[in-house]
């Protein structure tokens, strides 16, 4: 079954750069490109590497792909030297090399080999996560899964290279059991979410207008609270009792590519789904503007590493312009609650007065001068009343 997909030119027009390798091609879509070339050298010795450990010939590998190859091209591989089975072999050996190196599992390269060495974690491994994450850089699990069992005495277990996937590109997720996965841009985007059962839905009408929220700032002001959730799965998203719970999130120069290869990736023929949009949606409904960034960050929902919280705000409303959403959408419940909770009369009355008396400092001051001057005007009377009756 295909799994590597081409994201449509109307999607990468809008940011070339997120969807476009800078130092590593996977797979054969940016394979031979100018800028990717010096790569290259790098992945030969890599695949060098995990073969020589292996013990095992070079034909072995090729054998044991050779299966999958004919079922991708719907043909017949002759001999070793095919250039798609040298291309997947390679970048196959490539990659692993770079998830056990991060993980510590390997030790056999020179102390200063430009990637697999501390220096190389510090300068290169970053931009290698980046393109490692983009929907058109993938190599089939497959691939890596035979690789693994046909050269490798060490890598054991159900699930172990999803593992290893994880420790390298999300270090901060709790690592639990993937299975079914179809590249490490699908462990990612598992990873991300949390499988909730979802209601009957079956005959309800959506309207238009419950998809619309209100900025945090200002549900702020309707006395609605903010909550970071337990997990940081996408879905843990929730409203109860005037409370907002949210999945704490970092935003920093690589999110927004991660997001919109993720998002790519749910439109995809592959459909993944659509809950990555799902939360792209709310969260643009919910920040307008760096005091929204700012009042979500309070409560740790965002930690934003980028220059200003006005970046982070203009972040969002980028990633914004890919979502595609419709009656679907993950959290038509929760606009729903946090929209009849903001529109009750008690709450439009509280906004309206913090909005009339605390948008400006000068009518604040103002206000505790009078509220000041009114309870003292109180005390006197109260005080002139008690002597008179004495």
């Amino acid at each position: 079954m295909r799994s590597i997909y081409r994201v449509p030119a109307h999607i990468t027009n809008l940011n070339p750069e997120a969807f476009q390798p800078q130092v590593v091609s996977f797979g054969p879509y940016h394979h031979g490109k100018d800028h990717l070339l010096p790569m290259e050298e790098h992945k030969r010795r890599a695949r060098h590497h995990f073969i020589e450990r292996s013990g095992k010939p070079p034909e072995h590998f090729f054998d044991s792909l050779r299966e999958l190859d004919q079922k991708w091209k719907q043909g017949s591989s002759e001999g070793t030297t095919d250039p798609f089975l040298e291309l997947m072999i390679t970048d196959g050996c490539f990659m692993l090399e770079i998830l056990r190196f991060i993980a510590n599992m390997v030790n056999d390269y020179a102390f200063n080999d430009p990637i697999f060495s501390d220096h190389g974690k510090l300068y290169q491994m970053m931009y290698i996560r980046v393109d490692m994450l983009m929907l058109e850089n993938q190599l089939p699990m497959l691939v890596l899964d035979r690789l693994v069992n046909v050269g490798n005495n060490v890598l054991k277990g159900d699930g172990i290279i999803e593992w290893l996937i994880l420790c390298f590109c999300s270090p901060s997720k709790p690592i639990t059991s993937l299975g079914g996965c179809r590249h490490v841009l699908d462990v990612l985007w598992e990873s991300m979410l949390m499988k909730l059962e979802k209601k009957n839905e079956v005959g309800r009408h959506y309207d238009p207008e419950s998809f619309q929220l209100a900025s945090a700032t200002e549900l702020s002001e309707h006395g609605i609270l903010f909550k970071k959730s337990e997990t940081n799965s996408l879905n843990a998203i929730s409203f109860a009792g005037g409370v907002l719970t949210l999945p704490s999130i970092w935003v920093d120069d690589n999110r927004k590519s991660m997001f919109l290869n993720l998002m790519a990736f749910e439109r995809s023929p592959a459909g993944a789904g659509n809950e990555v949009m799902s939360y792209i949606y709310f969260m643009d409904h919910l920040i307008s503007n760096g005091q929204d960034i700012a009042l979500l960050r309070t409560q740790g929902i965002i930690v934003n590493i980028l220059y200003s919280d006005e970046a982070a705000a203009k972040m969002f409303g980028s990633l914004a312009k890919s979502v595609i959403i419709g009656p679907n959408c993950s959290f038509i419940d929760v606009f729903e609650e946090v929209n009849k909770y903001y529109n009750k009369r008690w709450n439009m009355w509280r906004a309206n007065f913090i909005r009339t008396y605390f948008a400006n400092p000068w009518v604040t001051s103002s206000l505790i001068a009078a509220v000041f001057l009114f309870a003292l005007t109180t005390i006197h009377t109260v005080y002139s009343v008690l002597g008179y009756y004495k």
